[in-house]
């Protein structure tokens, strides 16, 4: 199976790449020990960004865009990391999906997450993201992961509390569901087979 993780950040190096790399960390540790094969592949937008306004006028993908397009709508699983612009998503992050079919992610597992400055963005996650994931019909975790710039340093463990806690409970959820998806149904079957899923997801 493949998890995509998607990053938009901008600068090098990046919170937002840190934290996506940190969320595929998590999934390939619940889906290793089961014996899944899992290939994990990193798309930075920020070396797209010129191809996708590009391909937002012209309507045609040059190779690396269109590479990055179908590892996303080919991947088993997907991690969707933007930093907070504005109190929403970035506009590269938006634009990009912009680009992929609307039925390409019907019933496909993503996990959201987002980085910023400050704690009071949180609810971008809830207001932007998962609105957007939903209107592409993506079977979306409970649990979407927030950073703040206070978050890094803030300790804790994996187990008890803070943002290390966080990463692994949705790990664990984006892992259940890929674990639980056959990648040889089709999306309507899919998809209700997920929503199934994500109701019975307890990771207490």
């Amino acid at each position: 199976m493949k998890l995509v993780a998607v990053s938009a950040g901008l600068s090098t190096p990046s919170s937002t790449r840190l934290l996506a790399d940190r969320l595929a960390e998590a999934v390939h540790g619940e889906l290793a020990p089961q014996g899944l094969d899992v290939q994990i592949q990193v798309v930075e937008l920020r070396e797209l960004a010129v191809a996708v306004a590009n391909n937002l006028v012209t309507g045609f993908p040059p190779p690396p865009l269109a590479a990055a397009i179908d590892a996303v709508t080919g991947a088993t699983g997907l991690i969707a990391v933007t930093p907070v612009f504005t109190a929403s998503c970035s506009g590269l992050f938006k634009s990009f999906f912009d680009l992929i079919d609307p039925q390409a992610l019907t019933g496909k597992p993503v996990l959201i997450a987002a980085t910023g400055g400050s704690a009071r963005h949180s609810l971008v996650l809830e207001h932007a993201l998962r609105p957007l994931f939903s209107y592409l019909r993506a079977a979306v975790v409970p649990t979407a992961v927030y950073a703040a710039s206070e978050d890094w340093g803030s300790g804790g463990d994996a187990y008890t509390e803070g943002l290390p806690a966080r990463i692994r409970r949705a790990g664990a959820e984006l892992a259940a569901l890929m674990a639980a998806r056959p990648d040889e149904e089709a999306p309507e079957d899919d998809v209700t087979a997920l929503e199934r899923q994500l109701s019975d997801l307890r990771f207490d």
